[in-house]
């Protein structure tokens, strides 16, 4: 197995697979301890190295996130480190804690907590780690480097505005306007005379002779 293979699973496997700022601080680590002569000296032996990373570790199958740990493994390998990490040779996932007074917390990134081991670091009554100041603006930058994405701090962050509810327009109606009355109806006078039927000429009075003359008598 490679370097870089090595290198790809213990990022997959140690850190959000979502996150190249939390693949990088685990990287640094790794680097760290190959750099230290209390850890194997190359990168297959310390990811390998009995009860440091989670089993199977070299192993296990990987799925979604693999290619985002490739590409920092390359990073990492060519020299790529987190700032605030610095020297640590330890980490453990955020939100555990632990009795010991010589973790000496430094960051957390990708869902893990890093530190190194000092003497009387801290005592059982101090208060949850905080990140450092300027934690934020550095893993923007880190994550420029990264990936070319620039995010906007979150206090530049513009919170979504409510969009009002929508009504819909009501179109006003013309006021009606009442038809013009109709005007009365025309009457005409008719002086045409009035013709007079076939029977009203036969019940005309005829004169008799006059009927015999017109008829040839006489």
């Amino acid at each position: 197995m490679t370097a870089h293979e090595c290198m790809t699973r213990v990022m997959y496997f140690e850190s959000n697979r979502s996150s190249p700022v939390g693949m990088l601080a685990v990287g640094t680590v790794v680097m760290n301890r190959v750099e230290s002569q209390h850890f194997p000296d190359t990168v297959c032996g310390v990811v390998a190295q009995p009860n440091q990373f989670a089993p199977g570790v070299t192993t296990r199958r990987m799925g979604r996130g693999s290619q985002l740990a490739s590409e920092m493994a390359t990073k990492v390998l060519n020299g790529g480190r987190h700032r605030y990490v610095g020297k640590a040779l330890y980490f453990h996932t955020a939100g555990m804690t632990f009795p010991y007074t010589n973790m000496h917390y430094l960051v957390e990134a990708g869902g893990n907590v890093f530190y190194d081991k000092r003497k009387n670091a801290r005592s059982r009554s101090d208060p949850p780690f905080v990140n450092p100041q300027g934690l934020e603006a550095a893993n923007r930058a880190a994550n420029v480097m990264l990936t070319g994405y620039q995010t906007a701090p979150a206090s530049q962050r513009i919170a979504p505005q409510p969009q009002p509810e929508y009504q819909p327009r009501r179109i006003e109606q013309p006021a009606a306007v009442p038809l013009p009355e109709a005007p009365p109806e025309a009457t005409y006078a008719d002086n045409r005379p009035v013709p007079r039927s076939a029977g009203s000429a036969m019940l005309q009075p005829v004169d008799i002779d006059d009927l015999i003359r017109a008829n040839g008598g006489y």
